[in-house]
This record gives structure tokens, C-alpha cells and sequence, in this order.
């Protein structure tokens, strides 16, 4: 991993990399939950697998038995650090996956579930096998009735400056009319707020918030230019394709992401607003004609919010 985070970070800094390394390492705190009262069980999977063995398989059904009538809160799933970050990312989710199609008509489900997949993020043991799980946190059924007072749904404090963003009327990248072959500085430089500009070299790892290698030169024009512009606000704005619902939220995950990787790089986060749009603001009709559709609406824009 130490590798990978360096190379995301771009630069050889080696306090950039601690700040990744750390943020990187305790991504389970994005579960909002409290843990206190709450039971946890974790089932581990064979190497390169997403369905438990026989043994583990077993201890899952023992535990549906017992739990008819608990409430799962959510499921997170890891891998160990064989292999590419992206290939983990979905092998993690696959492993979660997996476990709640198994419990999902067995056992309650709280409304807020929440489906998490750390990939190679969740290795915190040197003995590979014990990263490789899915961990099911729930309520016993005798907690119940304490429910609200157990689950205490983390508040996620924004402190980006107090912009109402929704006063803003969002201008589309080609409404714009920015020369050809304008750089990502010359359309901020030409922008007034409101103006969206897609960042288009981000990707990602299928179905995963994991960054793709290749997104870094885009991601790290935007910082040097955030860095040389401080007045610079914006918001940074998640898009998926190719379904019709963003049931994991997946496009707010991937502007998360890309905050951390400029907050890992000292753009302040009061800067940096986020917001997932999922399947809601498509450039082409859903399901997408051709890959290249698919592309335009699985994006990363920013919107110009202050300059």
C-alpha cells in the first residue's frame, strides 16, 4: 500500500504520504455509526474469493438462525494487499455482496444500511487471511427497543464557507463556449460562478471510489491551480452511469474522494463542497448508446463557487 499512496500523492512528500496514509487506514470511520451497544461478526474469505467456504458458510447460516429477528446495520468488506487497489475495491464489494444477498430476506434491515467497501483500505493485520472479510454489524433483538438511543447517526459537520450553493444557476461547460483546447486554469480563469467545468481524465475503478492511476495529472492541475488561487472555491460534483438508481451513493463517494486527495495536498476542506447527482443529470439518455456515452455521464465536474 505504501506504494500505491505515494503515487497517488504525486509527489514524494513524506508527510503528504502520512496524512494519505492515515486518512486511507481509518476510512471505516465513514460508517455512520456509533458502535456502542452494538454486536459485530466477521466471516473471511478464501484468497481471490467472494463466496465463503464451507466452514464459513456454516457459521453464517448458524448466525441467521440466531438472528431472525436482529437488525443489521451495515457490512463492510475488505481484501488483503495482493493485487491492483482497483481489483480489490471490487472484490471487497463483491465479498459484501455476497453476505447480504445471503441475510437480506432472513434478517431486518435498518433503512440507513450501509454497504461499505474498503478493499485493500480495511488491511490493518499482517497475517493476510484476517484481512480478507466482510464484517456484519448489528443490533441484537433485546436492543431493540434502545434503538434510537443506540444508533446515533453521525452528523457530518461541512464546514466549507457558508455558500447557498442551490442560489447558484449552473452554467454547463459548453454554454460557455471556452476556446478550443482550453486548459483546466484557462476555463476557471474565463468562469464566473456557477459555471461547471468537467474534469474528464478522473476515473474510476468500476464500481468503486477507488481513483484510477491515470486521473493523477488532472487531479493534481486542479491542486496546483487551488494552491495558486486561494480566493478559489468550488464544488466538487459526482456522476455514475449505466443504472438506474445510485442505490450506494456512489457518486457522493467519489467527490469525497477526490476532496481527500486535495485536503491530503493542504487545500483547506472549507473550500471544497461536494455532492453526488447519481443517474439524476445524465448527458445522454440512460442506458447509454455507446461506451463513449457511458463515459460522459460517468463524470467528475467542479463548480465554480467563488474566485
Amino acid at each position: 500500500m505504501a506504494s500505491f499512496l505515494v503515487y497517488i500523492c504525486g509527489y514524494q512528500n513524506y508527510k503528504t504520504y502520512k496524512i494519505m496514509k492515515f486518512l486511507f487506514t481509518f476510512a471505516f470511520y465513514l460508517i455512520p455509526f456509533t458502535f456502542f451497544g452494538q454486536e459485530s461478526i466477521s466471516f473471511y474469505f478464501e484468497n481471490n474469493k467472494s463466496a465463503l467456504n464451507q466452514v464459513e458458510l456454516a457459521k453464517l447460516n448458524k448466525w441467521i438462525a440466531a438472528n431472525k429477528n436482529s437488525k443489521i446495520l451495515s457490512i463492510t468488506g475488505s481484501t488483503d494487499e495482493v493485487g491492483s487497489s482497483g481489483y480489490n475495491d471490487t472484490l471487497s464489494q463483491k465479498r459484501v455482496d455476497y453476505i447480504f444477498n445471503k441475510v437480506k430476506l432472513s434478517v431486518k434491515i435498518r433503512e440507513d444500511f450501509k454497504s461499505v467497501s474498503l478493499g485493500e483500505k480495511g488491511a490493518l493485520s499482517n497475517n493476510k487471511a484476517e484481512n480478507r472479510k466482510a464484517i456484519l454489524v448489528f443490533l441484537q433483538e433485546k436492543d431493540l427497543a434502545k434503538e434510537a438511543l443506540l444508533i446515533q447517526p453521525k452528523v457530518e459537520v461541512d464546514v466549507s464557507k457558508d455558500m447557498h450553493t442551490n442560489e447558484l444557476i449552473p452554467i454547463e461547460e459548453e454554454a460557455m463556449n471556452f476556446p478550443e483546447g482550453a486548459t483546466l486554469e484557462e476555463k476557471i480563469q474565463l468562469s464566473r460562478p456557477g459555471t461547471l467545468i468537467v474534469l474528464p481524465e478522473i476515473q474510476f475503478y468500476k464500481n468503486s471510489f477507488g481513483i484510477m492511476p491515470s486521473s493523477q495529472r488532472e487531479i493534481f492541475e486542479l491542486i496546483r491551480i487551488m494552491t495558486m488561487n486561494p480566493k478559489l472555491y468550488i464544488e466538487i460534483q459526482g456522476h455514475i452511469c449505466c443504472v438506474d438508481k445510485d442505490v450506494r451513493n456512489l457518486s457522493l463517494d467519489r467527490a469525497k474522494q477526490v476532496r481527500r486527495v486535495l485536503q491530503s495536498n493542504y487545500i483547506l476542506e472549507r473550500r471544497i463542497k461536494v455532492k453526488g447527482f447519481g443517474v439524476s443529470k445524465p448527458k445522454f439518455p440512460i442506458p447509454e448508446a455507446t461506451e463513449e456515452q457511458a463515459a460522459a455521464n460517468r463524470r467528475v465536474e467542479i463548480m465554480i463557487l467563488e474566485k
